[in-house]
């Protein structure tokens, strides 16, 4: 067997339904585990369920609309994936989006919205679908994080602390479930192309409205110094995932992979 065979895995991927998230479940579809996904935007599900089921039509899907900071939904989301698929041995934490502002501009409602956002969307899932993972064999849960965590930015202030938070709580996760034979790991994530840059895009003006994708984000790329002179794809990020949440990583527990592309300038 190989050791990316995946069949017979339970994998569940909050925020699933778009970037890393689906390029996530696409991976461990092809894997041939069995995935669960969830998202807040039922259209947005939806429309993800129908490609997924398209390119995997006997793949063992289920997808629930779901708000990740709220444990009523999350507890149902977990009991349904034990009921319809079998008990999850593979979390993937998924979910949260940059806020852009300073110390100066940051209100306390601002510092609460994101440091909720960037706890709960880890402690809610894992706390819900804990005494399933614990049952499993090489169980194993993955938190996608930002190189904000290591690399703060003076415009992402909040985020960055955040960040830095879900870095030391994996570790801490880690070290409190080895007993329990659950591994946790992340991934630091740099620019990664998303609906957020593609916005962006988009919104550009001046000289910028002559570029097209490609050289517009080529030189954002050069612009912050990312070494390998592009963007990150989602499948890029998704390959880490899939790593830290296999048994190719059975001895690694506690530690992140860093998918930047050169961004990352720490030790």
């Amino acid at each position: 067997m190989r050791m990316t065979d995946l069949a017979g895995r339970v994998a569940v991927v909050t925020g699933g339904s778009s970037g890393i998230g689906y390029a996530t479940v696409e991976l461990l579809l092809d894997a041939g585990a069995a995935v669960a996904l969830c998202g807040r935007d039922g259209v947005r599900l939806d429309g993800a369920v129908a490609k997924l089921r398209q390119r995997f039509p006997a793949a063992r899907l289920l997808a629930r609309r779901c708000d990740v900071l709220d444990t009523a939904q999350v507890e149902a989301f977990a009991a349904a994936v034990e009921a319809e698929l079998g008990a999850a041995s593979i979390l993937v934490n998924n979910a949260g989006q940059g806020r852009v502002s300073t110390f100066a501009d940051t209100s306390d409602e601002a510092w609460l919205d994101e440091l909720q956002l960037k706890f709960f969307s880890i402690l809610r899932p894992t706390r819900a679908f804990l005494g399933q993972l614990q049952g499993q064999p090489d169980a194993a849960i993955v938190c996608v994080n930002s190189l904000l965590a290591v690399q703060p930015e003076p415009h992402m202030v909040a985020t960055s602390a955040a960040r830095a938070g879900v870095h030391n709580l994996v570790r801490s996760l880690a070290t409190e479930f080895a007993p329990q034979g659950v591994r946790v790991n992340g991934i630091l994530i740099g620019l990664v192309e998303s609906g957020q840059w593609r916005r962006r895009f988009e919104a550009r003006s001046g000289e910028d409205l002559a570029l097209d994708w490609s050289a517009w984000s080529a030189r954002l790329a050069h612009k912050k110094q990312i070494q390998l002179g592009r963007l990150g794809l989602p499948e890029e990020a998704a390959r880490a995932i899939l790593f830290l949440a296999s048994p190719l990583s059975s001895y690694t527990t506690g530690s992140h992979i860093d998918v930047s592309g050169g961004l990352s300038r720490h030790a």
